[in-house]
């Protein structure tokens, strides 16, 4: 069997004329933007072009993105911003399906220095209650810190909605769009959002690369601290290659974006529907009508996600049972726990996230060998 990587919301493939953008920068133009020589001018234009691109894609003004070193670093500066703008609120509310890197350093400002951080349920299908998060909002709330889209079932939440709701109580609002940019179309200023996040590798970009899209009157303290880069935002000379790339990366993603959702969802539900018609005891994560085009979050009543992961990739197709930076772990997801999912079901999960570069011969492919190793599985969890 060919090789089928159905594992996007980990990381996608670099887009080839992403590639053809960076390559200049590891060559001829290896000059740092900072210089005032050629060589530096060449570097700059490159930079400046990319935050132009990149505040294409989330109708915005390129003087509102920050580079970062990625989605996880752009969360962080976020919060570190938001909480150094008023040191005596304590009070930060967030989900209890947040991504690591929202959930993390949540845990250490509230074992380190007090914080009160209150986790946000959802329901069954991974819905957040807006009248729960109206009525959490206190005088001492400093931040929300709430996702755009859920990493592992793709559910989406109103950030529209959730950002009027901050606006109106005076707090501020921070999303991790890391999972949504590229695949439904964002206009930061039309969603009363402070803090934006995103990263290039999950649009066909490279790695290492994200931004943090920062509103006009935002308050902002540089996370990383030394020289003068990103109108001293953020210190550290700028990573051109890969800045250069993120913003083909979004160029590109905003031009296919008319056709993304419609094209996307076809595939998606022809698999979802032939993996809920042909293999029993199966249910299917996450909001049928607020989803993400590309994901597909499936469970199977008594087996092992491990086992179908590696058995899957023996054959040829890569998948994930939960988010990239737990594919070691053992333990259930905890988005799945919030959610409820039965026990039964729990343990034997599948995250199928499509890209635009896959086709439905693929998805045939894929759908030819799951049955079998979905029954091996459940014969393997009996013994």
């Amino acid at each position: 069997m060919s090789s089928i990587y159905f594992d996007n919301n980990a990381t996608t493939p670099i887009d080839p004329q992403v590639r053809e953008a960076i390559l200049p920068y590891l060559g001829d133009r290896f000059g740092n933007p900072s210089s005032g020589h050629r060589y530096g001018e060449a570097a700059k234009y490159a930079v400046d072009m990319a935050r132009e691109q990149v505040a294409g894609l989330i109708g915005t003004r390129p003087e509102r993105i920050v580079f970062t070193g990625g989605g996880t670093e752009a969360n962080n500066t976020a919060i570190w911003s938001a909480i150094s703008s008023a040191p005596g609120k304590k009070h930060i509310i967030t989900s209890q399906v947040e991504h690591d890197s929202v959930l993390k350093p949540l845990r250490f400002l509230e074992d380190r220095y007090g914080y009160e951080i209150e986790f946000l349920g959802v329901d069954g299908r991974g819905r957040l209650d807006l009248d729960k998060l109206s009525d959490s909002i206190r005088k001492d709330t400093v931040l929300v810190t709430l996702m755009a889209a859920n990493n592992e079932t793709g559910v989406l939440w109103p950030i529209d909605r959730i950002g009027s709701i901050c606006r109106d109580n005076a707090v501020l609002f921070h999303t991790d769009a890391v999972q949504m940019a590229g695949k439904v179309a964002l206009d930061a200023s039309e969603i009363s959002v402070d803090y934006l996040s995103m990263a290039a590798h999950k649009l066909h970009g490279p790695k290492g690369v994200g931004c943090l899209y920062v509103r006009r009157a935002a308050p902002y303290t540089s996370l990383i601290m030394g020289a003068g880069q990103e109108e001293g935002r953020r210190a550290g000379t700028e990573n051109v290659g890969g800045v250069a790339g993120f913003g083909k990366a979004c160029e590109l993603a905003g031009k296919f974006l008319p056709d993304y959702k419609k094209k996307i969802t076809e595939v998606r539900d022809y698999l979802e529907e032939s993996i809920c018609t042909t293999i029993p005891d199966t249910i299917v994560n996450g909001d049928n009508y607020s989803r993400l085009a590309n994901t597909l979050n499936v469970s199977f009543r008594n087996c092992s996600s491990t086992s179908m992961t590696q058995e899957l990739d023996e054959k040829g197709v890569a998948v994930s049972a939960h988010s990239a930076c737990h594919s070691g772990d053992l333990n259930p997801s905890h988005v799945l726990t919030s959610m409820g999912v039965p026990e039964t079901h729990l343990h034997g999960t599948l995250r199928i996230s499509l890209s635009r570069m896959n086709t439905r011969f693929e998805v045939d492919t894929f759908l030819e060998v799951l049955p079998g190793v979905v029954a091996k599985s459940r014969q393997g969890f009996a013994v």
